[in-house]
């Protein structure tokens, strides 16, 4: 696997293409042999390793970079470019098999002693999320920081680099303003968007050598670029053909069905074979995103089991390297292609399905379903116009009116003037955001027409785009609820209670199910109001409905008609395969033949799902909690009460909560009732409480001592961040003020996330951590 990125950025990082394009076949061989060599000399016995390299394109000098003896990262990626189970076949070498003694799945008449060959081209893209992280550059170092990747296959390097950059899924067009020079400024410093930036500057005039000099990238790969850039259509010309993954460049004959569309001159030459069982369509969710995970291949996997089961075929699309639904044994079909109307559509032209699931892949193939139902194309389960009705404010109101359901008042603005004109209406603090989002881009919290100001200045938000100013509940409580429907009968799932108010987003929010503090009544409120949106949406299969509870009564936040973030976490906590029991209904079954139980669903147990946050690996970001996702992962704690499962989860998470030492608590005004819960429970288990001066002041005023009051920054030294660096504190609590500015706060998180301290931002999370320590 060839970067096509130079050395300084991480492979992880870098856009990369296998087989490598630019070395002669003498520095391949020696490769070859240094790498062998090396695995001989660590002492690899058995298993996978991976061994990276840096050569001089000048002087052909190689020096190794590191070797892992393990299976690592990049070992699916080349898994999925050559179609060589590499982990499958380490773990078959780990238990005494020799490479000989292992068949090829995919030839099934080759042992896997013989190397794959590639008679095609594959190119990985990565996936960033720098817009998540307020306050970051953006700039690509060793430090890895992508989020995700897509991968595309091609007949060539075009083809390949082509489905690649437009598999990104990027959620708005790249920034390409400025003259020639300022892009070649820019492309001096790799970014994640180097490479449109470098195909802009070609179709600018830019010569080979100024991209060169502002890049370093090979000779080879910039002339194949500069004629992407000026002539897009060339690698595209010819017919749509669809090829096999055969790891032996045709020799042998393949068996396993796995393919990518390749575009050639004369007659389509189709390798699929489809077998005489009808069809049905998945469409996965893409690469992993913030706010777009491995939750959806989870449920896009036991969608083709389903599928499979049914006596259908499971033919399953999607082009991100990491997932199980990429491998080639998932689907009885695999198109490793774009999630794009254009790719799919191909796809559909060949298989011929009876239907297409747009369920469970997210938002991705829920942008598609419109665009395919126009093409013909039936779409199985929640039909087309529930999908827009959920999304679309002035269709989904008079909805909520007409079920008797309150939702936070809001209001719809193009321009500036419109926002605020509309913030006079709906009245602070405004939760403010793009229409059309996920995972909260660009969404925040604002208490007053300045902070408005400052919001629409910094996102460009309402200039001619329509913006959502939504009321923000303070202090309310949140709850996610997934339920299945058939169109006639709704089962509830799961009915999670967050453990962080609103205004945190519901993936970073940690959640509790059963919920933990919530009253029958409250309870059967929920029930009914979840029952009575999914019958009248329309819903045949999964549905989430998100609520807050302010002040006693229950607020509609929003409903989504497909499988959501939470159904991987709710099937494990009730022992139900809830993806599995959604495509049954798309299939045509009834909710009474899947034997579900009696709901509510009775556990022994409490689950608790915590978010990962990666805080630690953008090192400008505030580390604070907020309406906008950034969480790239999640865990699950199990116990027999609501402290310990937490507890469990933290740990799982990575955060280390100690069991003595010093806690220090600094909150903001509106917070400093809350503080003193938190100082109560800590003190009670025998915590030293430091604090700042305002929040020592509260909590000595409700008659809880504070040991010492730190000095905030540039009141002297030591202050509290002097205290933290030195590790003279064992636990931070500390609420946010605002966002955007580099304040006390903000460097407090800071100095936390760089000590590995664990920094809690809201005060219900302080308390659960404190239940949890004394659990």
């Amino acid at each position: 696997i060839e970067n096509i990125d130079p050395m300084g950025v991480h492979t992880g990082d870098s856009v990369t293409v296998a087989p490598q394009q630019t070395l002669p076949d003498r520095v391949y061989q020696r490769l070859r042999d240094q790498a062998l060599v090396v695995i001989r000399a660590v002492g690899v016995e058995t298993g996978g390793a991976n061994v990276q390299f840096a050569v001089n394109p000048e002087s052909e000098e190689i020096v190794v970079i590191e070797m892992n003896p393990r299976v690592s990262r990049s070992s699916a990626l080349a898994s999925k470019a050559t179609g060589f189970p590499i982990a499958k076949i380490a773990a078959r070498l780990a238990v005494g098999y020799a490479l000989e003694e292992i068949d090829n799945d995919v030839t099934r008449v080759t042992p896997a002693s013989f190397e794959p060959v590639l008679d095609y081209v594959v190119v990985k893209c990565p996936r960033f999320a720098f817009e998540k992280f307020a306050g970051t550059t953006g700039v690509l170092t060793t430090h890895m920081q992508s989020v995700g990747e897509a991968m595309a296959i091609g007949r060539t390097f075009g083809q390949a680099f082509a489905k690649a950059m437009r598999s990104r899924e990027l959620d708005g067009e790249p920034d390409l303003d400025g003259s020639l020079d300022a892009l070649l400024t820019r492309l001096e410093h790799p970014a994640a968007d180097r490479y449109d930036v470098l195909l802009e500057a070609f179709r600018r005039g830019a010569s080979l050598e100024q991209i060169r000099a502002a890049t370093s990238i090979d000779p080879w790969f910039l002339h194949e670029l500069r004629e992407l850039a000026l002539e897009p259509e060339r690698p595209f010309a010819g017919r749509r053909t669809f090829r096999a993954v055969d790891t032996c460049a045709a020799e042998f004959e393949a068996r396993t069905p796995y393919f990518y569309s390749g575009w050639e001159r004369g007659e389509p030459a189709h390798e699929v074979r489809r077998s005489d069982r009808p069809s049905v369509l998945i469409l996965g969710a893409g690469p992993n995103r913030i706010g777009q995970g491995i939750e959806f291949d989870y449920c896009c996997v036991h969608a083709a089991m389903t599928v499979r089961a049914a006596g259908r075929d499971a033919v399953m699309v999607n082009c991100n390297p990491e997932t199980v639904s990429t491998d080639y044994d998932t689907s009885d079909r695999l198109y490793f292609e774009p999630l794009t109307l254009e790719d799919v559509l191909g796809v559909v032209e060949v298989e011929r399905p009876e239907g297409v699931i747009v369920q469970f892949g997210g938002q991705t193939p829920l942008r598609l379903a419109a665009g395919l139902a126009d093409a013909g194309v039936p779409i199985l389960g929640t039909g087309v116009d529930a999908i827009d009705l959920a999304e679309d404010r002035g269709r989904f109101s008079p909805l909520l009116e007409r079920l008797g359901l309150r939702a936070p008042p809001w209001a719809t603005a193009r321009s500036v003037q419109g926002a605020v004109a509309a913030s006079a209406r709906v009245g602070f603090p405004l939760l403010v955001r793009p229409s059309y989002v996920l995972g909260g881009r660009a969404m925040e919290i604002v208490y007053d027409a300045d902070g408005l100001g400052d919001y629409l200045r910094r996102t460009g938000a309402a200039d001619g785009r329509e913006t959502f100013l939504d009321r923000f509940l303070e202090n309310a409580i949140e709850v996610d609820v997934d339920a299945l429907c058939d169109g006639h009968r709704v089962w509830i799932c799961g009915i999670m209670q967050h453990v962080e108010e609103a205004g945190v987003h519901s993936g970073d929010s940690a959640c509790v199910l059963p919920p933990h503090s919530l009253g029958g009544e409250m309870l059967a409120e929920i029930r009914a109001a979840t029952e009575g949106l999914a019958l009248a949406l329309g819903v045949v299969g999964l549905v989430n409905v998100q609520f807050a509870i302010h002040a006693g009564e229950l607020f509609v936040i929003e409903a989504n008609p497909r499988a959501s973030r939470t159904v991987p976490f709710v099937s494990k906590a009730i022992g139900i395969a809830l993806a599995k029991m959604a495509c049954r209904l798309m299939l045509g079954e009834r909710l009474e033949e899947l034997a579900l139980p009696a709901e509510p669903v009775r556990c022994e147990h409490v689950a608790v799902k915590e978010a990962v946050l990666p805080f630690d690996r953008f090192a400008d970001a505030d580390a604070v909690l907020g309406p906008e996702m950034r969480s790239t992962g999640e865990v699950m704690g199990l116990a027999p009460d609501f402290p310990t499962a937490f507890a469990k989860a933290q740990a799982a998470a990575g955060a280390r909560l100690p069991q003595d030492g010093t806690v220090f608590i600094t909150v903001t005004d509106s917070d400093k009732a809350g503080a003193h819960a938190i100082a109560v429970l800590f003190g009670d288990l025998g915590f030293r409480l430091v604090a700042t001066a305002g929040t020592a002041r509260a909590i000595r005023g409700m008659g809880v001592p504070v040991h010492e009051v730190l000095k905030k920054i540039g009141e002297g030294s030591p202050n509290v961040v002097d205290w933290i660096e030195r590790g003279d504190v064992d636990l931070v609590i500390n609420t946010p003020t605002g966002s955007g500015a580099r304040t006390d706060g903000w460097e407090i998180r800071r100095a936390a996330v760089g000590r590995g301290i664990p920094c809690i931002t809201t005060v219900s999370g302080g308390v659960a951590a404190a239940r949890a320590i004394g659990a």
